[in-house]
């Protein structure tokens, strides 16, 4: 009998078997059409269907309003880093928030183009839990934050939006979108990189509000919102088959009962994973409880050396991509969306089993 396999990447991610199964069965021939989904011109009415298929599924799932525009962009959330200062700056000071890599990638970018102002970090602590937050009495373009750490493994599930004086609210959500609900409204602009929970790498998804849509005629085309807002995201030719992809995900996860319903089924595998850790005498958690995220959960064993032998061993027991990232080390089990709870029960049997392996004192769970 075959192995079976939990992907725990945190992207590339697992996507859910439906959707791949449906995918499958559409490869060769869409709708009848003799064409696979690759091979549709992006001007076909198939593709456009797809399309609007895309948003419509995403504006339901998010309740965005009609004031805002749904754009599906390529280069992945790192082109964003770039964008949202090129298109929202407007020569004025931006504010950003340091609470990981990922948060620290996005003010290095901004700084190439704009004043940015670091106005929060938790740097000082290796980003261990979120960064304190001053209410901000200065005038800045935008306020920009990253809703989830993919990293080091923290996450804003409520935004403080006292702190923030009535400005303008930019959000990274790559990795946890559509896995926790959030009120659009509450923000100018919202960007993610489809590969967590939405679908396949190639496509990221911008959704802003109309009047933060500028003309600047001095930006390079394709680094303007305004191309794809203009253009419904036709300018040049689209990632056609990661939106395809993408929609059959928004379909899945509209028949699992939407994001509320996503959200808590994420809960329950995190807290499963979480109560573990904390009645461990083996293993912890290097983030604060109530810092925590819901879909990035990094945790360590007692050395560096035991957690290269606990990736390999998880490994040769198809507990698959639980290295932690390069940065910090140990190890990461991201449970996006298709993540199913019986993956999470197998890594935590798996842990137990290990953990007794390696110590003198018998089991070590003591929940």
């Amino acid at each position: 009998m075959e192995q079976r396999v939990y992907n725990f990447s945190a992207g590339p991610a697992v996507m859910p078997k439906a959707v791949l199964k449906k995918a499958q069965n559409e490869f060769l021939s869409y709708q009848q059409s003799g064409m696979s989904v690759m091979e549709l011109s992006h001007r076909s009415e198939l593709f456009e269907t797809i399309l609007s298929d895309t948003e419509s599924l995403l504006r339901r799932l998010m309740d965005i309003p009609a004031n805002y525009k749904v754009l599906f962009i390529q280069g992945g959330a790192s082109l964003q880093f770039s964008m949202v200062p090129l298109n929202l700056a407007n020569g004025k000071k931006v504010a950003y928030i340091d609470s990981g890599s990922w948060s620290k990638k996005a003010i290095e970018e901004a700084k190439k183009t704009a004043e940015v102002v670091t106005i929060a970090s938790s740097a000082k602590n290796s980003y261990h839990t979120l960064p304190v937050i001053e209410p901000v009495t200065e005038d800045y373009a935008y306020v920009h934050l990253t809703t989830n750490s993919t990293i080091e493994g923290t996450a804003y599930l409520d935004i403080p939006l006292d702190k923030f004086n009535g400005l303008p609210l930019v959000a990274d959500m790559s990795s946890n979108i559509l896995s926790s609900e959030y009120n659009v409204e509450d923000f100018a602009l919202i960007y993610a990189g489809a590969q967590k929970n939405i679908g396949p790498a190639g496509v990221t998804i911008v959704i802003v509000r109309e009047d933060f849509i500028q003309s600047l005629p001095e930006l390079p085309t394709l680094l303007s919102y305004e191309t794809y807002a203009n253009a419904n995201s036709m300018y040049n030719t689209p990632p056609t088959f990661s939106i395809y992809m993408a929609k059959l995900e928004l379909e899945w996860i509209e028949e699992q009962g939407g994001v509320a319903a996503i959200e808590k089924a994420n809960r329950k595998k995190a807290q499963l994973l979480y109560d573990f850790l904390d009645h461990s005498d083996f293993y912890t958690s290097p983030v604060e409880a109530g810092h925590r995220s819901l879909t990035n959960i990094p945790f360590l064993t007692p050395s560096p050396t035991m957690d290269e032998e606990f990736v390999i061993a998880a490994e040769a027991s198809g507990l698959t991509n639980l290295e932690g990232h390069r940065v910090v080390g140990g190890m990461r089990a991201s449970v996006y969306n298709a993540m199913p709870i019986e993956g999470v029960e197998a890594l935590i049997a798996f842990m137990n089993k290990f953990a007794v392996a390696n110590t003198v004192t018998g089991d070590v769970n003591n929940a």
